[in-house]
Formats: structure tokens, sequence, C-alpha cells
């Protein structure tokens, strides 16, 4: 039901099917990790296993990055994974940054909101940016590790046989049909997984019978970069209508369908064009406009029960499916990705058992029935499922003309960083009253960054590596014996780590890496005094921190090893 008009202004580089060494229609090699799927999520995943030291192969069905209005709001948390994965340059130079939005009851403006921004934070709190720009700058960077990812274009994924040991899969190409066998499956193949349907898995929630269209038409204006939302507009009495404005003068519009029309009608030139001038006219846009694409969308919120099926692990929408209000639905693939790919790296590098990849799925279940409680409550007012739901929206709306106070009832709720606050890798236990607990995000902070005998401004997450960190709060940037002793623990465990010490005041020893808290923010964020310590995952979330000196931390970080060496070795 997708109608295309004139190109978007992106040219897509076209790829061709290969055939790898067979024998007898299989292939001779077998791999670690087969990935299926070739979009946002599958290359963030092939990126995080390469900084790990990790071959895959990917498997994507099309000849090109997709084409299409899909994704198009890219989070902060978003971009920090991005950047731990070498694409980051490419997302800022050609998004469009945006910290707030508006909204509309019929003439009137009754909310204007913005999202968490301060003098803290290294990247925006949101981007606008079409997927076929994220996929390319994905494989832009993927492309530069074809030593360790093999993308294989025009091959479709017609069978999956599952044993013990891994899986084997039946591709098709234009050049033939073959079979190829992996130690680990990773489906992030999208909401009509084929992985999914090869295994007779289901997804399981609600399906919304409110239905959307989305137009993508090309406009040239000089409005800002923000979320405009008009409920019951004289545009289009009755609907909701969302705008968005992407890079090279593309706005997405989607607006509601009302009750009774038909999608195939509804997608016509002919009925979508005068809404969309209309809409146009009540803006106050006169500028020539003309249409890209135009589709219909259908809420759905629904997930696996678990993630993790034998030898098949499950992300993006192949795992989840979530409504598009609160945008999500790319941004939590993307963090389906930082999770998995460093667990599965130790698994397959044997750094650790395949008990890790368990928790990928406890945690990534709760982030996304966490998603999916905030993207149903913003889809039952955004597209309200009964008239009892359409009434309370009008009630809201009509107070919030007048009261303020009922106005943060009609905010769209946009995506954040999930903690993971019941995390089987969590050590609970430590003493301090504020900063970050176990399982949440690291917050960001400007600090100076000291190493090799020079001093350069940064931030606390550009010392976030492809390890585990330990970051030691002191006043100088000493260490004590009981943490300098960790880099020889971790050692013996085979697993990279990192010791950086953060120190309140410039130290005197610039030749080894460390922070220097120059603005005085760090420590208070941190809850942190002398001898505080915070052990951090390799995707930047806290596993666990400890307050104290000599005897009582030395007991905290031998607990924490311990309770490390269960969650990795099982």
């Amino acid at each position: 039901m997708n109608r295309e008009f004139k190109p978007y202004p992106f040219e897509a580089k076209h790829h061709d099917a290969r055939l790898p060494e067979l024998a007898d229609g299989r292939e001779k090699t077998r791999h670690p990790v087969t990935i299926v799927g070739g979009g946002p999520v599958g290359f963030a995943i092939a990126l995080g296993l390469a900084k790990h030291g990790v071959r895959s192969v990917l498997i994507e069905a099309d000849e090109s990055v997709c084409y299409g209005s899909r994704a198009i709001c890219i989070s902060r948390r978003s971009l920090e994974i991005v950047e731990r994965l070498g694409a980051l340059d490419g997302f800022l130079a050609k998004g469009l940054p945006w910290t707030g939005g508006r909204s509309f009851y019929r003439n009137d403006e009754v909310l204007h909101f913005t999202m968490p921004q301060d003098e803290n934070q290294k990247l925006p709190p949101m981007v606008n940016l079409a997927q076929y720009h994220i996929e390319q700058f994905l494989l832009d960077a993927a492309e530069r590790h074809a030593d360790l990812i093999d993308i294989r274009w025009r091959t479709r994924v017609t069978a999956v046989r599952q044993d013990a040991h891994g899986a084997t899969l039946t591709l098709s190409t234009p050049l033939g049909e073959y079979e190829t066998r992996t130690d680990w499956l990773v489906a992030a193949d999208g909401g009509r997984s084929t992985v999914r349907e090869a295994l007779g898995l289901k997804l399981t929630g609600t399906s919304y019978e409110g239905r959307y269209v989305i137009v993508d038409i090309l406009l040239d204006s000089a409005r800002p970069t923000e979320r405009l939302a008009y409920f019951d507009p004289a545009s289009n009495p009755g609907s909701t209508v969302l705008v968005h404005k992407q890079p090279g003068n593309v706005w997405r519009i989607d607006y509601q369908l009302r009750d009774g029309e038909d999608a195939d009608e509804a997608v016509k030139p002919e009925n979508v064009m005068p809404r969309v001038q209309s809409l146009l006219d009540m803006m106050g846009e006169t500028a020539p406009w003309s249409p890209v694409w135009i589709t219909v969308y259908k809420a759905n919120a629904l997930t696996l029960e678990r993630y993790r099926h034998g030898r098949a692990l499950f992300a993006g929408d192949a795992a989840h499916l979530v409504p598009i209000f609160g945008v999500r639905g790319a941004n939590s693939g993307i963090d389906d990705a930082d999770n998995l790919a460093w667990k599965l790296a130790w698994v397959v590098q044997g750094r650790a058992g395949e008990r890790l990849l368990d928790s990928y799925s406890d945690e990534r279940v709760f982030a996304a029935h966490e998603n999916l409680g905030y993207g149903t409550k913003s889809t039952e007012f955004m597209a309200p499922p009964s008239f009892a739901f359409e009434l309370m929206r009008t009630a809201v709306l009509s107070l919030a003309l007048k009261h303020p106070g009922v106005r943060s009832l009609i905010n769209p709720r946009q995506t954040s960083a999930i903690a993971y606050t019941a995390s089987p890798l969590n050590v609970v236990s430590d003493t301090l009253a504020s900063g970050p607990a176990p399982g949440a995000v690291l917050p960001e902070c400007p600090l100076s960054i000291v190493e090799r005998g020079a001093i350069t401004e940064g931030y606390l997450t550009d010392l976030v590596g492809p390890r585990f960190t330990a970051f030691h709060f002191s006043a100088d940037g000493a260490v004590p014996p009981a943490v300098a002793a960790l880099e020889a623990a971790f050692a013996a465990r085979k697993m990279p780590f990192a010791l950086v010490p953060l120190a309140r005041r410039q130290p005197a020893d610039i030749t080894r890496q460390c922070g220097w808290d120059r603005t005085g923010r760090l420590f208070p964020m941190y809850g942190a005094a002398a001898d505080t310590l915070y052990l951090v995952r390799p995707d930047g979330h806290v596993l666990g921190r400890w307050q104290g000196a000599g005897d009582a931390l030395a007991n905290g970080i031998a607990r924490a090893l311990a309770a490390l060496d269960h969650a990795l070795r099982a």
C-alpha cells in the first residue's frame, strides 16, 4: 500500500549478490555469528561485534539500504551508542537536532515541551534523520571493518534449522541457493521476521485499530525543527496530525484516518493531496511542495516473551513492535544491539558462559515492557481506541487551554535511557545516597582528559570503551592498592578492562589516563567523595558502586568480582 512519487534527495548504491565457496550446496566455512537483517539494528550489532574483534556475516534481502519513510528520530542515547560504533560524524553532520515541540488543540497551543538539555550534555536530545541516511552511515562504518563484517546483499533466508550447537540457514540469491552454518544466529529482520516465523514464535500484545497515513513531501521551509502535533485541526477536523522536518527539505506528515475510511482509498493522491494542502495552508506554509511517499501505518504494541531461543537471538522489530509515538522503535532496537553485541562477543570468545545471553533477554524484555507501557499510553491519547478514551482526551485538551497543570498529560513521553533496575548483573551493595544506581546509564558530564602528557577537553562517556571500566574518584587521582588490584584481577579473567582515576583537581602525574573534574559538577552528580568507585559495563550501564577506604572498599570489590564471575561463567 506504499506509493512512491519523485525520488528522495538521496541516492543509494546498489550491491550485487555473490556466492561464497561451496561444497555440495553448502558453504565450506562455519561462522561464529550470522545476523539476518541489514537495517539499523543489524548493522549496529555487526559493528558492536567488530569492536570486540568478532567476525560476523550479515544477510540482507535487498540490494541497497532502505527506501521509503521509516524511522526518522534518533535519541541522545542512540547517538551515544552510534559514537562508540564509529559512525557518529555522519549523524551529526546530516541530522537536524531538536529539543522539544508544540501541541495545538484546534487553533490554540496547549503544550510547549522541552527534553532534558543542559550544559553537561555532549549530544542533542534528538536528531531527525531518515532511515536511509541512518543505514548508509552505519554501512559506511561497517565497510571500514570489511575484515570482520561480511555483508551479503540480495540474499534471503528461506529456512532455518537449529540444534544445540548452532543453526543451519537455507539462503536464496539470484545466483542460486545454498546452506550456511553458524554458531549463533541473530534475527534483526524486522516486524515480519522470517527467522521468527521459521522458528514458530509469535509476538504477543495489542494491535490498535487507529490508522495513520504517512506522507513525505518535499517543501523548502525555514520553519525550525521541532515536533508539531495538531489535535482536531481546522485542516482535518476530528483527526490528529504530526509533523516532523527532516534533512533535504523532506517533511514527514502523519495524519489519523477517521473511523470507516478505506485505507486503499486513503492513500490515493487525489485524497491525500487536498489534506496536505489544507494542513500547509493552516500552518502558513506557502512554498510549492510535492509528494515523495505515501503509506498507511497501524500502531502495534507487541513483543516476544523471550529474546533468546536456544542459539537464536532476537533484536529490534523482530523482537518487539513499539508504537511510533515517542520514537521508541529504532531507538529501542539500537539499544538492543548495544546490549547484545558485547555479551555475544564475550560468549563467542570464551570469556563468558551462555548464561550471559539470558541477561540480554532479561534486560531487553524489561526495557520492551517499559517502552510498550509508555507507547501504549501515548497511542491511547494520539489515536483513542474507544469513545471513553476520546472523551478523556477531549477533556484534557479543553482544560489545557486555561489550566497548565494538566498539560503534562499531553506530553508525548519521548524515549529516554532505561535503567536495568532488576538486572541479574547488578551488584547492589553500595552505600551511596545519590548518583546513578546499578543498572542505570552513566549521566554525561564534561571533564578534562589527562593522558600521555597532554590535557584535552572531553566528556565522561569518552572514557567508556568495549571493556569494563572502573572509575575511581579521589582528590588527586591517586589509586589505593585495593583498586589498583582490579587490573590484575580482570587480566587473570582475560576480560578487557580499564582503570580510570577521576580527580577533583589537576593530577600531578599526567602520563596515565585520568579525568579531571574541571567544572566541579562531576563529583556531586555521582554522589562521590574520596575513594568512590563505579564499575561500568561495556554498554555504559553501571554494574556496581562503592564508597569507602581500606578493607571496606576491598571487601566490596571482592564481592563484586565474585558476583561477576557467577554471572559470566555460569
